[in-house]
């Protein structure tokens, strides 16, 4: 790819006195520049092992957008005392499954923290993962 930018002339002299510095053709030391100052730009998500990134794959499942609205809805009826007998069935399995889920997020989360040889709870804070309240 051809880029063309229009610099400053004391921006042009410093770029030049630079690389030369180093030892490179201006453009070389522009392209390495660039390529090491987005490689900190990028967050840390987009440098993920490929189990790193399985892990979270595995963290970030939960229930359907269906389930959730059917849970919502059914928690709802609860509230107001119009649930049936097969409402309340319902809303026990789905109540058992985000349980699961929520029991196998932890298990994954504790694996990814030995993964970065972190504990739990410092993985948990890097991540922005709160605790749930202790009743």
């Amino acid at each position: 790819m051809v880029l063309t930018i229009d610099i400053a002339p004391d921006l042009e002299s410093s770029l030049y006195a630079a690389a030369a510095k180093v030892g490179v053709d201006p453009g070389e030391y522009v392209v390495e520049t660039l390529r090491q100052r987005l490689r900190t730009a990028i967050p840390d998500v987009a440098c993920l092992s490929p189990a790193e990134t399985r892990l979270f794959d595995e963290i970030n499942r939960g229930l359907s957008e269906g389930e959730w609205s059917r849970y919502r809805d059914l928690t709802e009826r609860r509230r107001e005392e119009r649930l049936t007998d097969d409402e309340q069935a319902d809303l026990v399995a789905l109540s058992d499954r985000l349980e699961q889920l929520n029991v196998r997020r932890l298990e994954l989360l504790a694996e990814l923290a030995r993964l970065r040889n972190k504990s739990l709870r410092q993985l948990m804070d890097q991540l922005g993962i709160q605790p749930p309240p202790v009743f």
